[in-house]
Formats: structure tokens, C-alpha cells, sequence
């Protein structure tokens, strides 16, 4: 029961760098609305400045790698779970939910401006280095967090022990 909770608050842990990549709330249950065949061109032009299928593929990938690295248990598993990603996590089939997004979050022109930028040196340095910005600043989050994580579980013990019913206690 105790690494249950463990394993919950890790996975708050991890909530917030996911939200943080986000302007919204939920963008991802907004409803779609109708975009301009300009506007939809404007951010298609950006996402492929920016290499996103590319970057996709290889944060995908990444990405299994390391819970393979972490779960050793689960290559038997790989090819499975290399399919299901491919199939759900492809550039293939989240291309328009990205455009889609990108052109609620970005007019027009601010997309336009965002792949002139992109297309600058420093903005190639940026779309270069960011992978690598990324991953170090995970790597940094999860250290801090396996450095305190004594803390964390002492609080959640403690929550849990004050939460449970006292024992011959008679109404």
C-alpha cells in the first residue's frame, strides 16, 4: 500500500512538466474550431520549421527507451509497445491535432513571426538545443525529487497514519 502512494505521488510529481508546456488548462479537451486555410498553413509551416516530426519520433523513442532502462522487465514487451506508440504518439496521427492546437494558441501572424524566428541562427540554435535543455531539465527535476524523496514519503506516512480510524474507540 505504501509504494502505491508512492507510485501516485510520482506520478503528481510528474504532472506538472507535462501541464507546463501548456497556456491552458486543457487544451487538448478544448473544442476545435474552424481555422482559416492560411492560419492552418501558417502553423504547419512552423511545425515543420521547427522539426517536429522529427523531434516527435525521437522523444517517442526516448522515451521508451527509458522506461525500458528503468523496467528492464518490459523488453519482452518492446515491439508492442514500440506499435502502439507509432500508432498514437506518431507524427502521423497527432500532425492535425498539433496544427489544430497551434492555431488556437498562436494567430496567425504570431505563428508566422514564431518561423521567421525559427529560421534565424539562433533560432535554429534553439530548436537544436532545446531536446537537449529538456532532457537536462528533467534530469535535474528528478534528481531533486530522488534527493527529498525520503521527505515525500515520510508526509505521505504521516497523512496516512492520521487518517486511519482509531481502534476501540465506541460510539
Amino acid at each position: 500500500m505504501k509504494n502505491m502512494w508512492i507510485l501516485a505521488a510520482a506520478l503528481v510529481l510528474t504532472a506538472p512538466a507535462v501541464s507546463a508546456q501548456t497556456t491552458t488548462a486543457t487544451p487538448a479537451a478544448a473544442p476545435t474550431t474552424p481555422i482559416s486555410a492560411n492560419h492552418r498553413k501558417a502553423a504547419e509551416e512552423l511545425l515543420a520549421v521547427t522539426g517536429s516530426e522529427k523531434n516527435m519520433a525521437e522523444m517517442t523513442s526516448r522515451m521508451l527507451d527509458g522506461q525500458l532502462e528503468q523496467r528492464p522487465e518490459m523488453k519482452a514487451v518492446e515491439p508492442e509497445m514500440r506499435a502502439f506508440l507509432n500508432k498514437y504518439m506518431s507524427w502521423q496521427s497527432m500532425k492535425d491535432d498539433l496544427v489544430q492546437l497551434y492555431a488556437q494558441e498562436f494567430t496567425e501572424k504570431e505563428l508566422k513571426e514564431l518561423t521567421k524566428f525559427y529560421q534565424t541562427p539562433t533560432g535554429r540554435k534553439t530548436i537544436q538545443k532545446m531536446p537537449m535543455l529538456m532532457q537536462a531539465g528533467m534530469e535535474i527535476g528528478q534528481r531533486r525529487v530522488q534527493e527529498h524523496l525520503p521527505e515525500l514519503q515520510k508526509a505521505i506516512a504521516d497523512k496516512m497514519q492520521s487518517q486511519q480510524p482509531a481502534t476501540g474507540t465506541v460510539k
